[in-house]
Order: C-alpha cells, then structure tokens, then sequence
C-alpha cells in the first residue's frame, strides 16, 4: 500500500507542478464564459453576417409573383424576361438566385432554385415558408373563404409548465434546462475520459520508450506501478474539476449581480438554473467520472504497455473507444427523446456505456434501483477491467521491438506470474 500511495503522490505532483495545470485551472473556465459571451453575441447578430441575397422570381402560375416579402437578407423582385436570361443573370452573380415556380408547382420537386453556388437552407426555409402562405391564401380565396376573419383569429400563445409531484408537494422543473446540463455532463465526462484516459497511456509509453520503467519495476508490482499512475492522473483531473466548479460558481454568482435586473437575459437564466438539483447531479457526475476514468484508463494503460510508440496504438484505441463513441452519439440525438426505452436502460447499466448514458437519462429522473445497479455494475466493471489490464501490463510493460495484436495480447493475459 505505501508502494502504491508513493507512485500516486509521484504522479499527481508531477503533473500538479507543471505551469500548464495552472493555466488550465483559470483558463478553462474563462474561455468557456468567453465562448458563452461570443455564442451569445453572434447569436444576437446573426441577421447581420451574411450576404444580402437578391431572388428574382419567375412565376409561370401567376399566384406568387409579387406576394412574396422581403425579410432580413433576402430581397425579392418579379422576373420580367424569361428563365434563361433570369439564369444567366444568377450565374454572373453569386448573390442572386432565381426561383423558377412551374404550372404543376405542386408537384414534388417542380419548384428550383437557380444560383452560382449552393443555397443557404436559410434562403430555401424561407421560401418553403412563404410559398405555403401564399398558396393556402390563394386557396382560401378560390373557395370563397374570407381571410380577414381567419386572419383576424389571433394563434394563442399556449406554454406548459411541468410540475414534479413529489412527497414533499408540487414543485416546477424546467426539464429544458435540466435536460441541457445533463448532456453537457455527457458531455464533458466523454470527453474527460479521452483527455485522462490519454495522459496515462502517453505516461506509460513514455517510460517504457524511455526505459525508467525497467528501474520503477525493479522496486514496485506492475499492478501496483498501473494502479498508482491510474489514480494518480484521476486525482489531477478531480482537483481540475474541483476548480472549475469553484470558479464557475463564483462567476456565476459575479454575473448574477450584474445582471440583477429582471428583465435581464441573465437574470432570467440564473432564474431557471436555480430549479436544477445540482448537488445531485455533481454527485452523479464525480462518481460516473471517476468510475469510467478507472475502467477506460486502465484500458489505457494496457493498451500503453503493448506498444512503443503513440502511432502504433490506433489499432487498440479504436475498439475500446468504440462504446464510448456511440453512445455519446445516441446521447445527443435520440436518448434524451425517449430517456425510459430499453435501449436507454441498459445502455445506462452496462459498464463501458453508462458514464454517458445515465447522466443524460438523470434529468428525467430514472427509478433508484437503475441507479444504484448502474453505479453497481460501474464498480464492478472498474474491477474486472483493472484485472484484465493488469495482466497484460505485467507482460507488455517489459517487452520492447515486438508489435502487439489482439492475439498476443491474449496470450500475455494467460501468461502465469
């Protein structure tokens, strides 16, 4: 145990020590309310980075010339001479496109746009819009339906608030925001999990190439030598973390004074992060964090112990990140949609997918027993991995000029002590 207790403190204080782990501890969280700011700036703005975009309209129907309304950016005018010469007119100039409306306009794929370069999907999204406008007015009236009473008909402006129903009475949740901060922890966990996992396998290749290894195995276990640099580099990262959230909360806490006005657009997103159960949710975090750091970086290590140099690992990567990947892929497009699916459940259970899996499904609140078999089963694929690893680390760590493949590595692992 003070074996492995000296390799850990060897590891953290290497990397503590560096002037980039400082610089990282404040500049991250800067960056990222800098990149708040821009996103929010240009996103203000937006109306104002492209190109005005001219649409001469030839209308072989007659129903949709001269109806259209120029929004920001898009300007639209009646062709008067004929397609041709309304095309040639867009092949000189990228800023102007011809919509050409046939007779048979409503026949799928009838209506083209003509331009030098491809159409922003803002320019064709307005059009689509525009056109159907007009088309269900000139529909209304050929039925001799009065638009101006349907028109004058005002759409109710409907929201729906959701309420938890919980023992302690009703409370609101806004299942936008949380929905929003559990996939940016998958988020953020996918990628730590790379970044760490990362820095163990580069370590371990660095002194295996470097031949340090052959002195620190004379005094220490493999095991104990991969343990030790595993939980070494994974309190670096927590003491990251631990910083950041700090700096976070203090900045959050700064911005809030500032924008202390209601009508404030600060204001009213501090008003809907405060629903959000972050202590549970920072729970959750740190220990899916630190679970699936220790399975995968153990993983890693292997994966350092096998080869000579960073090039040589693609091979092994791939596979072992492969889970990874496509559950952070699931995640982002189809999990948080149906968070209750089966695919979502065991997705959330199983070892090398749940880090991601169940901190987006932990907004939706998941019942406790898919919980706590979830942390279950991570615990007991940290240990089943980290046994794995640790008899391929024992062979490889020593074993230089000799490429590794899957076949060997089964080999190694069946190798006795």
């Amino acid at each position: 145990m003070n074996k492995i207790l000296l390799i850990i403190q060897r590891e953290y204080l290497t990397r503590v020590r560096k002037k980039s782990f400082i610089v990282m501890i404040f500049v991250v969280p800067l960056l990222i309310l800098a990149m708040g700011g821009i996103i929010a700036l240009v996103a203000k703005n937006s109306d104002n980075l492209s190109t005005l975009q001219i649409v001469n309209v030839s209308d072989d129907t007659k129903i949709f010339a001269g109806k259209f309304h120029d929004v920001s950016n898009i300007k639209f005018t009646v062709s008067h001479q004929d397609l041709k010469a309304d095309k040639a007119d867009s092949k000189k100039d990228e800023n102007i496109s011809t919509l050409y409306i046939p007779a048979d306009y409503a026949k799928k794929g009838a209506i083209q746009i003509f331009s030098k370069k491809k159409s922003p999907m803002q320019l064709t999204d307005e059009i689509e819009k525009q056109m159907g406008d007009i088309a269900f007015n000139y529909n209304m009236v050929l039925h001799h339906i009065d638009t101006a009473v349907i028109h004058s008909i005002k759409k109710a402006d409907i929201s729906v608030n959701t309420v938890e129903i919980t023992d302690a009475g009703d409370k609101s949740s806004n299942l936008g925001a949380n929905m929003g901060v559990g996939i940016a922890c998958a988020i953020f966990i996918y990628i730590s999990l790379f970044i760490y996992g990362g820095q163990v396998m580069r370590g371990v290749i660095e002194e295996k190439t470097s031949r340090i290894i052959e002195v620190i195995i004379s005094s220490v276990k493999p095991f104990q030598l991969m343990l030790g640099k595993i939980i070494g580099v994974g309190l670096v990262g927590l003491t990251q973390f631990s910083a950041w959230i700090i700096l976070s909360v203090i900045s959050s806490k700064i911005a809030g004074h500032a924008f202390n006005s209601p009508q404030s657009f600060m204001a009213g997103i501090i008003s809907t992060l405060s629903t959000i159960p972050f202590g549970f949710i920072l729970g959750c975090f740190l220990f899916y964090f630190l679970s699936g750091y220790l399975l995968y970086s153990a993983l890693f290590a292997a994966v350092g112990s096998a080869v000579d140099s960073e090039t040589e690992t693609q091979q092994f990567m791939f596979p072992i990140t492969l889970p990874l990947l496509f559950t952070y892929l699931l995640s982002v497009t189809v999990l948080f949609r149906a968070p209750d699916s089966a695919l979502a459940v065991w997705l959330s259970i199983i070892p090398f997918t749940a880090p991601v899996a169940m901190m987006v499904r932990l907004p939706f609140d998941p019942p406790t027993w898919q919980i706590a078999l979830s942390m279950f089963m991570m615990i007991v694929g940290f240990l089943f991995t980290t046994y794995v690893a640790s008899r391929i680390y024992r062979v490889g760590i020593l074993m230089y000029g000799k490429k590794a493949s899957f076949k060997e590595l089964s080999k190694w692992f069946f190798y006795k002590e």
